[in-house]
């Protein structure tokens, strides 16, 4: 696999996924990546003004553009892990700054690149937010593959931010041109999604970067069936997303701490405002926290994980995610601690648990899903 990318201006740099020993073959940066690279050979901006990247899943572009400093904004903790690394290994001093997308922008951007998220609702979120801090002479440039932009992401760039066209295609990439719009008035950012859980009374809320948004995902609806009930236990949601499984956990064992962990701020920030609205009291505990699966977490720290990993990182399929989070969960659980995993029955994860834990039972199964048991014995 290459790992060289490499710099209009002579040069290159050595660019891995995070973490590096589960790369898997898989590259650190798109043709997009080069092709906003390479288009701002021919630019003009204001480098003065504050260069904004968006969505730099590996550090590609910040790397890449370093000597202006620019602002990064990221969803992702394993994003920004990558990015120190990758700064680490290419001997770049940190000299940027880094916001989570639950920050501000900086006011009036010289140059802003944005990569397309993958979930819509995350982009109108991203142009409503720009669309108040951009000037008139923002220059905004987005890339993606050439797929990735329909007439109705060009749609979304002319309703936030104003006139839109796109680049000729370049190694399936195509770049998306902005112009600043400033009659147009400030977008307010869209209202979080809701709506209320079946069979119970509570409303989910969804901030723009969560998975399965628009409702309940059809795993997580097989798990909340088989999460068990009145035990005094440390439990983790691992991967939580919105929280739906810890909020039930929390629900069905009153004398249990939940700990809420996923790499998005956004999916974070969604379950914490879920225990808040729908167990207020049960606040106290829960602890919620962005991470890298369950980096830095020791031994015996947990009774219970649930898991309903996912297999992509980014835009790739991919199982490594889900193993790491597996080898998380066997560390940090106490001896005879429990994972309890839902999962598409394609992915065969029965053959990984029993090779790590060196057991596995199925606990549950449908036409499409099942919900494996895992206990730590050693």
């Amino acid at each position: 696999m290459n790992h060289h990318f490499p710099l209009p201006q002579g040069g290159e740099l050595v660019l891995h996924r995070y973490p590096r020993f589960t790369d898997h073959g898989l590259q650190a940066w798109e043709a997009a990546d080069e092709y906003l690279i390479q288009q701002l050979a021919t630019q003009e901006w204001d480098s003065s003004a504050p260069l904004v990247i968006v969505n730099d899943a590996f550090g590609a572009l910040t790397l890449a553009l370093h000597r202006y400093r620019p602002c990064t904004l990221l969803d992702s903790r394993v994003s920004e892990l990558a990015l120190e690394h990758n700064a680490r290994d290419n001997h770049i001093s940190a000299d940027w700054q880094c916001l989570n997308s639950l920050e501000e922008w900086p006011q009036a951007p010289g140059l802003v690149l944005l990569k397309l998220p993958k979930i819509n609702a995350m982009l109108e979120h991203q142009l409503a937010a720009l669309s108040r801090v951009m000037g008139p002479a923002t220059r905004i440039i987005a890339g993606a593959k050439a797929r990735d932009v329909h007439s109705s992401t060009l749609k979304l760039f002319e309703r936030y931010i104003g006139p839109t066209h796109t680049s000729l295609a370049w190694k399936k990439a195509r770049l998306i041109f902005a112009e600043p719009d400033m009659g147009k008035v400030p977008s307010p950012a869209p209202e979080v999604q809701c709506w209320p859980l079946e069979g119970t009374d509570f409303t989910i809320h969804n901030l723009a970067n969560v998975f399965s948004r628009g409702s309940l995902d059809v795993g997580a609806r097989f798990m909340l069936d088989h999460i068990p009930g009145n035990r005094p236990d440390r439990i983790i949601d691992l991967g939580c997303g919105n929280g739906v499984l810890g909020l039930m956990a929390l629900a069905r064992n009153p004398q249990a701490r939940v700990t809420f962990v996923d790499e998005s701020y956004m999916a974070v920030a969604s379950a914490r405002l879920n225990v808040s609205h729908n167990l207020p009291d049960a606040l106290a505990r829960s602890q919620f926290m962005v991470n890298n699966c369950l980096e830095g977490m020791g031994p015996d720290e947990a009774d219970l994980v649930l898991c309903n990993p996912p297999f992509h990182q980014q835009q790739a399929i991919t199982d490594h995610i889900a193993w790491q989070m597996f080898v998380d969960s066997k560390r940090v659980l106490r001896r005879g601690g429990e994972l309890l995993l839902v999962a598409n029955r394609h992915l065969d994860y029965h053959q990984k648990l029993k090779r790590l834990f060196g057991n596995q039972r199925v606990v549950a199964s449908n036409r499409k899903f099942v919900i494996l048991k895992a206990i730590k014995n050693t």
